[in-house]
């Protein structure tokens, strides 16, 4: 029978009780995306890759095919397919890169946009809503936490 690990301090209840919470808000998450993707009749990756566009789009940063596979951790063969699919659902459009018109990049057409924050909207309100009340100076180590914890998880 496996030994069961027992909090030997408050310091460990504690960090059992953080994980516990990042537990249940990756449940939450889980749930909120499973939604989202039976609604606009999508994949996971094809919401991975609308989330992605849409966080890119706001830092005014271009995103191309390779930047996609990247962040997905797929093969080029397996982002076109996904493109592919996109394009014809109306939700991105390649476009020449506006510096290498080699290159292409991908964008979101405005019906993916408004499909994206019609699902996602109110989900967001109700984030802010909670993050409100915390001071600046709460909120920067609740942010540096969550992006340590991510990277432990998934190094980049």
């Amino acid at each position: 029978m496996a030994e069961r690990w027992m909090p030997a301090s408050d310091h460990d209840m504690v960090v059992m009780r953080t994980l516990h919470a990042i537990r249940a808000l990756s449940d939450a998450m889980d749930r909120m995306h499973g939604g989202m993707k039976g609604d606009m009749g999508m994949n996971i990756t094809d919401l991975a890759t609308l989330r992605m566009l849409i966080i890119r789009e706001q830092r005014e940063q271009a995103v191309s095919p390779h930047d996609i596979a990247e962040h997905l951790r797929i093969s080029s063969a397996s982002t076109t397919k996904l493109l592919d699919r996109l394009v014809a659902s109306g939700y991105v459009t390649r476009q020449p890169h506006p510096s290498d018109r080699r290159s292409r990049v991908v964008e979101l057409t405005d019906r993916s946009r408004q499909e994206f924050f019609a699902h996602f909207g109110e989900y967001l309100r109700l984030m802010r809503q909670v993050a409100t009340p915390y001071s600046q100076e709460e909120l920067q180590v609740i942010s540096q936490f969550m992006g340590e914890l991510s990277e432990a998880i998934d190094p980049a």
